[in-house]
C-alpha cells in the first residue's frame, strides 16, 4: 500500500501563487507515475498535470504555462508549483499515484492511478 498525504492548499487571490506538495509513504518503491487532479464543485473530475518516474510531464491545456509538476523521487514527493492562479482553479486537488508501468510512463487519465490521497482544497477569489 501507498499512502498519500497532500499540503498546501488556501485561500488566495487572483494572481497569486501556491506550492501543493504531496508527501507517499509505504511501498513507495512501487509507485511510477504521479498526478495531481482537481475536482470543482458540481464538476467530474480532471487532470491537472502528471509526471512519470523519469521525468515527463503532462498538463492540462488550462494549466499550461501557469502550474509546474515536479518530483523528489529521494523525498518520495511531488510537487505543483501554480502561478497567476485563476477563479476557475478553485477546486479540491488531489495527487494520485501509479503501481505500474515504467519509468517513462504516465497517464492523464484517473482511472489509471492506484493510490489518491484526501484532497486539499484551492480557493480563488477574485
Amino acid at each position: 500500500q501507498v499512502q498519500l498525504v497532500e499540503s498546501g492548499g488556501g485561500l488566495v487571490q487572483a494572481g497569486d501563487s501556491l506550492r501543493l506538495s504531496c508527501a507517499a509513504s509505504g511501498r513507495t518503491f512501487s509507485v511510477y507515475a504521479m498526478g495531481w487532479f482537481r475536482q470543482a464543485p458540481g464538476k467530474e473530475r480532471d487532470v491537472v498535470a502528471a509526471i512519470s518516474r523519469s521525468g515527463n510531464t503532462y498538463y492540462a491545456d488550462s494549466v499550461k504555462g501557469r502550474f509546474t509538476i515536479s518530483r523528489d523521487n529521494a523525498k518520495n514527493t511531488v510537487y505543483l508549483q501554480m502561478n497567476s492562479l485563476k477563479p476557475e482553479d478553485t477546486a479540491v486537488y488531489y495527487c494520485a499515484a501509479d503501481d505500474f508501468g515504467s519509468s517513462w510512463y504516465l497517464s492523464p487519465r484517473g482511472s489509471e492511478y492506484d493510490y489518491w490521497g484526501q484532497g486539499t482544497q484551492v480557493t480563488v477569489s477574485s
